[in-house]
Parts: C-alpha cells; structure tokens; sequence
C-alpha cells in the first residue's frame, strides 16, 4: 500500500470524528423535540444513545457531493434510528392505534358526505364519544405518531408502520402530503408548522398561540388523524397506477 492510500482511511477516520463531536448536541435536541410527544415512560436517554449510532452511520455513509448539508443529512439518519429504537420498544397499546384509525375512518366519512373540514364535535359524535374523550384520543394519536398515515384500516400492529413522514423520500407522497397539510385548517397547519419546520416544542407553540401545551397536542393530533384521513386512499391510488403502467407496458411489449 502506498504511503498516500494508507494515509486516506486516517484521515476520513479524523473527520468522521469531528463530525461527530460538532454534532453531538444535534442528537440532544432531536431527542428532547421527540420526547416531548411521547410518553414520560420513554426515556429521553435511550433516544439519546439511539441517536448517536444515527450519527456514526450518517458520518460513515455522508457523502458532500449529494448536495444535501451534512446536519440535514444527520438529522434525518438521527431520528430514523430513534424512531427504529422506539418501534422495538413497543410502548403504545394496539386500542390507542384503532382509536385512531377509527377516528381518522370517521374525519373521513363526515369530511367526504360534507364537502368541508370536519369538526371535532361532529367527529366525537360520529364515533360516539364524549368531546372530552375526543380529545384525549387525538392527544394519543399525537403520542403515537410513529403509525403511519396510509396503514390499512384493517392493520392492527403496533408503532412499527414508521414515522408519519416516513414516506417524504417518495416524491408523489410527498406532492400529496403538502397538498393535506395546506388544506388544513389554519391552527392546525401552524402548529404543524412550528412543530415539524421551525422544531419549536408544545410549550413554546403553546406561547405563540396562548393556548396550553394540552391545547396544542390536541391540535396537533387533530392534524394527524386528518391528514391519516384524507391520505387514505393515496397508496392504493398509486398501486393501481403502477400496476396500470406495468400492464400497458407489458401490451406494449407482446406489441413489438
């Protein structure tokens, strides 16, 4: 090996470890910002460490000619590992998924029969609920947001299907999930907002809004189950488009 080839693996190996120490406190704040929606049995610890391993793989694996920052690159490999760390854990119970799904079932019915944003009120109603245990179930959708948006209502499993933003990387998703959150009502679409863009925790939006924390997770956990509502459909939609491609394609084919 030549002096220059050996010379490579250390330095990459110096770098990897200055990426790591500058950001290292990137881990604590994405930890403390995922804390926050998530039960008090989670300990903010085990994100921490989970993140950490984020951070080694995305120094490992980074690449600047991608175009993409090394930080947003990090962050996104960051919470992926605590998300993984969270699935493993298990902590939400299956009735809290179902609510949900029954929930964003019945945002979806009353919204499709009325042309317009359904009300808490008549979601609580439709679902049989007191408006207070309304409440308190979008507050849990808000806790268990690992469960994604377009699982099949028939779906029972646990916080495994990922983060609700699991799917960005796909470009259709994403077009359609931009379009729900801009048609949300405005509250909810500032907290989501502030939340997922300016990373500002309950408490502090809760100051921007003058409502409580409490107020503020269950806007948050409305816009949840909404958007889990009106993207529903999407994945089946785009299934049936993709298996239309491959047929024409496969005509096309025998065609030639």
């Amino acid at each position: 090996m030549t002096p220059a080839g050996a010379y490579a693996p250390r330095r990459t190996h110096a770098a990897n470890e200055e990426l790591i120490v500058r950001h290292a406190e990137l881990v604590k704040r994405i930890a403390y910002h995922l804390a926050a929606r998530l039960p008090s049995s989670v300990e903010v610890s085990d994100l921490i460490q989970a993140g950490m391993l984020g951070l080694l793989e995305a120094a490992g694996s980074y690449a600047p000619n991608r175009g993409a920052s090394f930080e947003t690159y990090a962050g996104i490999r960051i919470r992926g590992a605590m998300i993984d760390a969270l699935r493993k854990l298990d902590w939400a119970p299956r009735s809290v998924h179902r609510r949900t799904r029954a929930v964003a079932a019945a945002v979806r019915a009353i919204e499709l029969e009325t042309g317009r944003e359904a009300r808490d009120t008549e979601i609580a109603g439709r679902l049989g609920m007191e408006l207070g245990d309304y409440h308190r179930a979008v507050q849990d959708a808000a806790s268990c947001q690992l469960a994604r948006l377009d699982d099949g209502a028939g779906a029972d499993s646990p916080c495994e299907d990922g983060d609700p933003f699991a799917h960005a990387a796909d470009e259709e998703f994403r077009a359609a999930l931009t379009a729900a959150i801009e048609r949300l009502p405005e509250r909810e679409r500032l907290v989501m907002s502030l939340y997922y863009e300016r990373e500002l925790n309950l408490r502090e939006i809760g100051a921007v809004l003058k409502v409580t924390e409490s107020r503020v997770c269950q806007l948050h956990g409305q816009a949840l189950v909404r958007l889990k509502a009106r993207l529903a459909g999407w994945r089946s939609v785009a299934d049936d488009a993709a298996a239309a491609d491959e047929r024409a394609a496969r005509v096309s084919k025998l065609n030639t």
